[in-house]
């Protein structure tokens, strides 16, 4: 199989685009939503011609509303973020946007969100423990899953190698969603980490299918060289894990233009994810496995 033949290359790229995404983390950071900072969301709609942007911030900073985040949502709306306000702040916010009678412009608010910072913070707090636990989980089930397995390669080592991949496919996604911040205003908030939750949960199924069908080839040809045994599973498996990475592409793809505006970095985190975590599962996670045996082999 060319993938086990060409490892030390797809290691090498891998290894290039998890670099490239810390520096990203280090350098931009993750633009975090108010979901995890605290703050207001409004989601607004101009019925006629939209004011232009500088327009809306000299409106905004005249009310007091200086440090709002403006950005653009379809032709006719805007997104905008600002501090945390009660009833009466977020009615004048309004008005402010919505400028006087005299501009002849009516606005209809679609979307509205107010999140405290100490439940921002608590939601921080939550969402790491939660992508921690996940991960915890995986490593136990996977090294349960394949306790028979142990030559040449010991069930744990299936545990990390696939820990591993899904590293790869968490880092990947975080390093492209702080250059989106940074250069498109792109905000980290509860939709990004659900989809880095369920990134975790498409990649580990699409690794366990390929290390099920190794356990199996083992079984069938135990004398068999362990490369050969994970390069014939990878020709049996890959086709099949193309065409269902490709069938929830085009669905995730449809949300990604047709959906929502709310949803779109939440569908685009999604597509990523699927991209890189069908590589990882076919590129990253067995290939591991064989240099892990023959590293293993070579000290024994």
């Amino acid at each position: 199989m060319i993938i086990i033949r060409f490892r030390k290359i797809f290691y090498i790229f891998s290894g290039t685009l998890i670099a490239a995404s810390i520096v990203a983390l280090l350098i931009f950071g993750l633009h975090l939503g108010i979901d995890f900072t605290g703050g207001a969301l409004v989601e607004a709609e101009f019925t006629g011609e939209r004011p232009s942007m500088d327009a809306l911030r000299e409106r905004l900073a005249a009310a007091g509303f200086g440090e709002a985040r403006i950005q653009t949502a379809g032709e006719h709306g805007v997104l905008v973020r600002f501090r945390d306000v009660d009833e009466q702040g977020h009615q004048q916010f309004l008005s402010a946007l919505a400028g006087s009678p005299a501009h002849g412009v009516a606005l209809t608010e679609k979307r509205f969100d107010s999140i405290g910072p100490t439940i921002g913070n608590e939601l921080r707090r939550k969402a790491i423990i939660a992508i921690a636990l996940v991960l915890a989980l995986i490593l136990a089930f996977v090294s349960w899953a394949f306790r028979h397995v142990s030559r040449p390669v010991a069930s744990w080592k299936y545990a990390v190698a696939a820990i591993a991949a899904l590293g790869h496919d968490v880092v990947l996604p975080a390093g492209l969603f702080a250059a989106l911040g940074q250069f498109a205003g792109a905000e980290a908030d509860a939709l990004f980490v659900t989809a880095l939750l369920t990134i975790l949960g498409f990649s580990v199924h699409d690794t366990i299918v390929v290390f099920d069908r190794i356990r199996e080839n083992l079984r069938k040809t135990p004398n068999d060289d362990f490369e050969t045994v994970v390069g014939r599973s990878l020709n049996e498996t890959f086709a099949r894990s193309l065409a269902t990475s490709f069938a929830i592409f085009l669905v995730i793809a449809a949300l990604f233009w047709f959906g929502a505006e709310a949803t779109r970095y939440f569908a685009l985190t999604l597509l990523a994810g699927i991209i890189f975590g069908t590589y990882s599962s076919l590129f990253l996670a067995s290939p591991l496995l064989v240099t892990w045996q023959k590293w293993s082999a070579r000290r024994s």
